[in-house]
């Protein structure tokens, strides 16, 4: 499995320490951090599968309402929560959260609820690592980029939920989560599945609906569709606007829409995404309407990076072959012309290997 701030190591797992709390910050999810992992009412075990930014955020959410949860990541970032806890950095406030901490995946074998927070390119190695050890009702939720995660974990034998995310964070030391902007998903199932008995009358199942509340609880708003993958592609969209253009011209999303040629380009990648997605049979909305979405994403989150422009800063592998990548490759086979998003492909690649030689 390819090593980055998300992917765990193999290790036995190890009590999580304690945490104190700085100067200007304050100490909280004490009642996650007594109970360890153990069961609190109400709430599910959770494990959370490569706890980087992404995971760190949502797995510090539900630990801060009360949820027993432990994040599986790299040595670096455990050993600084366990000693620390985990810096929440949000507009306007710091916080330390304890939470447990660890490196190796057995800790996912009582839990009730793991979130899959893996990079895409480690999707088939980290659901093969998880099918084994996984509580026979566990209930997974993918938490990543891309569109075709769950069928890869399926094929893996683990049945997963799928979630579209939205969230702008980063990790900008080991165990510093920053929070820049938003922090809301919306999950289902992938494709249609399960008998009438247990789905309601709009098609949601009991487990999706199940999960939506303890995010909503722990104040994530988390909206439940019958079927997630034409959200899946609507976030797609939005990440082959943004990722590969924020990445190569070294921009925040802000400047980027303040820019006639930059708008231009990003109108042409979001057509060619809206014709693949189409070709596939996922009804979509339309170009325009995608790409008035991808405007008012970019001045919610004009301070935010794209996370294949923080994976290069740092010299690491970026997810560009499950985005505009996996658009380009979807076309070719289905006889759709994707000049734009092929161009951001190549260059994207280009400067990774540069960085990661």
């Amino acid at each position: 499995m390819t090593a980055d701030d998300r992917a765990p190591k193999a290790s036995a797992p190890q009590p999580a320490g304690a945490s104190s709390a700085g100067a200007g910050e304050s100490a909280a999810g004490d009642e996650s951090a007594a109970a360890g992992g153990r069961a609190v009412a109400g709430w599910p075990r959770v494990a959370v599968y490569g706890a980087g930014a992404v995971g760190c955020f949502f797995g510090a959410m539900l630990a801060e309402a009360g949820a027993p949860v432990t994040l599986i990541g790299r040595a670096n970032h455990v050993e600084a929560i366990r000693r620390d806890g985990l810096l929440f950095d949000s507009p306007g406030a710091k916080r330390r959260v304890r939470i447990a901490a660890d490196t190796g995946p057995q800790a996912v074998r009582d839990a009730q609820l793991v979130l899959f927070c893996l990079k895409t390119r480690d999707t088939d190695e980290g659901a093969r690592t998880l099918a084994p050890l996984l509580p026979p009702d566990a209930i997974v939720v993918s938490l990543q980029n891309g569109v075709d995660n769950v069928p890869r974990m399926r094929a893996a034998g683990v049945d997963a939920l799928g979630a579209v995310v939205y969230v702008a964070t980063s990790m900008p030391a080991p165990g510093h989560l920053l929070h820049a902007g938003r922090g809301d998903l919306v999950l289902g199932e992938y494709g249609a599945r399960m008998s009438a008995a247990e789905a309601d009358a709009e098609g949601t199942t009991r487990r999706a609906r199940l999960v939506a509340g303890w995010f909503e609880r722990a104040g994530v708003p988390c909206r439940v569709e019958a079927d997630a993958r034409v959200e899946l592609w609507n976030k797609l969209v939005m990440n082959c606007a943004f990722n590969a253009i924020s990445a190569l011209g070294r921009s925040r999303y802000g400047p980027m829409i303040d820019d006639a040629d930059v708008r231009a380009l990003m109108r042409e990648a979001i057509a060619e995404c809206v014709a693949v997605a189409h070709a596939e049979g996922v009804a979509i909305p339309d170009a325009g309407a995608q790409y008035e979405d991808a405007m008012r994403l970019g001045e919610a989150m004009r301070n935010a990076s794209s996370s294949t422009s923080q994976d290069l800063s740092r010299g690491r592998a970026t997810e560009i072959d499950s985005l505009n990548g996996y658009v380009a490759r979807r076309a070719q086979a289905l006889g759709v012309a994707t000049p734009v998003n092929r161009a951001l492909t190549v260059l994207v690649r280009l400067l990774e290997r540069s960085v990661t030689a």
